[in-house]
């Protein structure tokens, strides 16, 4: 504040000398200012300067009779007079400024002290505010650094905790990786014993497939061989069975012949020597009895083809059909028995279906099998059935066998 009132001072002081000289110099027609800056201090400097109003009526006097003049005019010099003028003025402003100078040194080393002082005063002042503010803050930042060090302790605390549990965790880890180890090893050691017998398992399969290799083409070259035979036995077979019905056909007419010498003798009452009766005589078949005019059942003696003794068999008649078939044709399939399995089928179905017959796959047919009362026969495969009569479900009671040539 003292340092602005002095500057405002000394500008008054600046503008009492301008107006001063400005009252000196009322001819003067104009000022020059001159502003000077020195530090934070301007200093303004006015100059005084002439319009030359002497040189111009001068001039004007010369100018009056310039008509008569024989020679230019000489100016007088006005140049020296204005310099004498400007090195009063500048004496003037130099003792001024001097004064100025000296004043405001005074003022400014009291000013200057006083500043220091009330400085310093403010300076331990705020010091202490600063002081008292940093200690409030440095017992806070002590409190929290406390509550900080308390927290890491306590984190710490359980960081060592956790530590442990994970070493201990860690060390049940490596063991059950040990023993599991111990288990892969023991493992593998199977797998490549395992590999090893699988290994010698696939070498004994190799040759026993190349032993049954050998044995298929045996036996595809032993059937070849045994179905030319077969073929062979049966053209003498046909040829034989041609022959021998010619023969049959000649028994036959003796046969009529025979039957129809003893019905006359009959009729005639007439007893053959050594003669028999009708139904003790030797017969080959049921339709011989039959065709022979035998119709009532009783025992009939067969003499059957390639056996030496005659057969006794107790002949019935019978008449109807059963369902869609009345007699099952057989064109050359074999008889299967439980020890003897002749049918078409990886399995034994005379022991599966308890009873021998002429079975091709264990088809739903079965006249030979168990009977099954009303109620239990659902489902059965070893019942009595007879799929052309009432389904494969149906279970028979009993059944009768029948058997007479084809062509009958």
């Amino acid at each position: 504040m003292t340092v602005f009132l002095s500057f405002a001072f000394l500008a008054a002081i600046l503008t009492h000398i301008g107006c001063s000289n400005q009252r000196r110099s009322p001819e003067n027609g104009g000022r020059r200012y001159n502003r000077i800056q020195h530090g934070q201090c301007a200093y303004t400097f006015i100059l005084p300067e002439h319009d030359g109003n002497c040189r111009e009526s001068t001039t004007d006097q010369y100018n009056t009779n310039a008509l008569q003049r024989d020679a230019p005019h000489v100016e007088p010099d006005f140049s020296s007079q204005k310099l004498q003028h400007l090195e009063h003025v500048m004496e003037n402003y130099t003792q001024w400024l001097q004064k100025l100078e000296n004043y405001i040194v005074e003022n400014m080393k009291s000013e200057m002290a006083q500043i220091q002082q009330n400085a310093v005063q403010n300076h331990t002042a705020t010091m202490l505010e600063i002081g008292t503010s940093l200690l409030s803050q440095t017992a806070e930042q002590t409190r929290k650094l406390t509550d900080v060090e308390t927290q890491v302790l306590n984190q710490t605390s359980r960081l060592e905790i956790q530590l442990l549990e994970n070493s201990l965790s860690t060390y049940k880890l490596e063991k059950q990786l040990l023993q599991q180890t111990n288990e892969i090893l023991k493992i593998h050691e199977k797998n490549s014993l395992l590999e090893h017998k699988i290994l010698e398992m696939e070498g004994k399969h190799k040759e026993e497939l190349d032993t049954l290799k050998e044995e298929k083409e045996n036996l595809q070259s032993l059937v070849t061989r045994q179905t030319y035979i077969i073929q062979e036995l049966e053209k003498q077979l046909n040829r034989a069975t041609t022959n021998n019905s010619v023969l049959q056909k000649q028994q036959l007419e003796l046969m009529d012949t025979v039957h129809n010498l003893v019905n006359l003798c009959t009729k005639e009452g007439v007893l053959l020597k050594g003669g028999k009766r009708e139904e003790e005589k030797s017969f080959r078949d049921c339709a011989d009895v039959y065709q022979a005019g035998f119709n009532k059942s009783g025992i009939y003696t067969i003499y059957i083809n390639n056996m030496p003794e005659p057969k006794k068999l107790y002949l019935k008649g019978h008449t109807g059909t059963a369902g869609k078939q009345s007699s099952l044709i057989l064109h050359g399939a074999d008889f299967s028995t439980k020890d003897a399995d002749n049918d078409n089928c990886m399995c034994k179905c005379a022991l599966m279906l308890t009873g021998g017959w002429w079975f091709d796959a264990c088809g739903p047919s079965n006249l030979n099998g168990m009977f099954y009362t009303a109620g239990q026969n659902h489902g059965k495969l070893n019942g009595i059935k007879w799929h052309y009569f009432k389904g494969p479900s149906y279970s028979l009671r009993s059944t009768t066998m029948m058997i007479r040539p084809l062509d009958f």
